[in-house]
């Protein structure tokens, strides 16, 4: 009978994961190989990387999960390789070839174009997403070769770099917003020049405050112990990073450890990541006029540690 391997017992892990997902490679994927290493009960990522893509995939886990969001609205910075000349029915170079034409333009042509995708921009998303459509994604329908209403939607663009420039390839930085397509701004930005595009490759570089530079692949977390890897984890309010914080006393912090309306510190207004006389996070709160009140708190045993 072959031998069989005990599963390990999950364990209360609180933190954020930076990981260097790999390209072929699910996101979703990712996050279960990730949890199994930490035998963690609670964990989410913040912000889908499909298939193709490879880089940046911040993890959240345990109390970190409620302020994954923060992350998920951050900006996104992105190494996109665009193959011009070529179309293809996913926007990317999974898909099949459905459109070619010669390359009519040159980087000084491409150049001038780029300043139109610059701001808020309008896109609609490409047929293969992970959006929803009367309760089924949109790749669902692609694959079964239904049409469906994709309504446009505005993204933000902050910035479009030429990195590489060796037709019929271009390597561009994005830095942009939340819900950008890189694949549809590829064939978009085709379209400006006459021709046609595809995503060839795209590696996320940064997310919010988090560079790639500080994440850890699957390869490195597989040769390491628990102690190991629980030491690669960032503290729990760290998806809040680019929130102002605010620093209260000992009576607030109980008050509104309690469910109870605190008072605020003088000129505070707004919504904070909130921290105890010792520097241990609370949660998030929201400051009106003079009194404070908790949006999302997290459980009183998470450890104090207000920086790794």
């Amino acid at each position: 009978m072959a031998a069989t391997h005990a599963r390990r017992p999950r364990r209360r892990v609180d933190g954020v994961l930076l990981l260097d997902k790999p390209e072929g490679l699910s996101s979703n994927a990712a996050l279960q190989r990730t949890k199994r290493l930490y035998a963690a009960e609670k964990a989410g990522h913040t912000g889908t990387l499909d298939p193709l893509a490879s880089g940046l995939l911040p993890i959240c886990f345990g109390e970190a999960t409620k302020f994954a969001q923060a992350l998920l609205d951050a900006h996104k910075i992105y190494d996109a390789t665009v193959r011009f000349g070529i179309a293809t029915s996913t926007g990317d170079a999974e898909g099949e070839v459905i459109a070619e034409g010669p390359i009519t333009f040159d980087r000084a042509d491409f150049e001038r174009i780029l300043p139109r995708f610059h701001g808020s921009i309008s896109q609609v998303p490409p047929r293969y997403a992970a959006l929803k459509f009367q309760g089924r994604n949109y790749y669902e329908y692609a694959r079964a070769g239904v049409e469906i209403p994709r309504p446009s939607r505005e993204v933000r663009i902050d910035s479009i770099e030429i990195c590489a420039w060796t037709p019929p390839m271009a390597t561009l930085r994005v830095t942009c917003g939340k819900g950008t397509y890189i694949r549809v701004l590829a064939e978009d930005l085709a379209i400006a020049v006459g021709s046609y595009a595809h995503l060839f490759a795209l590696r996320r570089m940064a997310a919010g405050p988090f560079s790639l530079d500080e994440a850890s692949t699957l390869h490195d977390l597989e040769a390491m112990d628990d102690e190991q890897r629980d030491a690669q984890l960032l503290p729990v309010h760290s998806p809040l990073l680019e929130m102002p914080s605010l620093r209260i006393d000992a009576d607030s912090a109980r008050a509104l450890g309690e469910g109870r309306v605190a008072t605020a510190p003088a000129g505070a207004m707004g919504q904070y990541s909130c921290f105890d006389p010792r520097g241990g996070f609370l949660g998030v709160v929201r400051v009106d006029a003079g009194t404070m009140r908790a949006i999302r708190l997290v459980r009183r045993d998470v450890s104090p540690v207000t920086a790794k």
